[in-house]
């Protein structure tokens, strides 16, 4: 078991509410689920979907697009100049 922390519920408007000790890492926020179990509440951070781009629409719209192989998808590795302070890529 982790370390333990104390802290009392407030009034928020027309919840309550319960701040969180930054030493848990938690940012603002952050979204948490929240359950009641046998008369104990467990809170845990809710798992962020995986979200990926359908591009299942614009497949064959653009003339002369098509995907790049993995030898395309190499560069040469170069310094860029980015505000006067050099960069170097890769």
């Amino acid at each position: 078991m982790g370390d333990e922390y104390r802290s009392t519920s407030f009034k928020a408007g027309n919840s309550v509410a319960v701040r969180f000790p930054k030493a848990l890492g938690l940012d603002a926020g952050t979204e948490l689920t929240l359950r009641e179990e046998q008369g104990r509440y467990i809170v845990e951070r809710t798992a962020k979907p995986v979200t990926k781009i359908d591009l299942t629409g614009i497949y064959g719209s653009i003339p002369g697009l098509k995907p790049l192989s993995p030898e395309e998808r190499e560069f040469e590795e170069r310094e860029l100049d980015w505000e006067g302070k050099l960069v170097k890529r890769g």
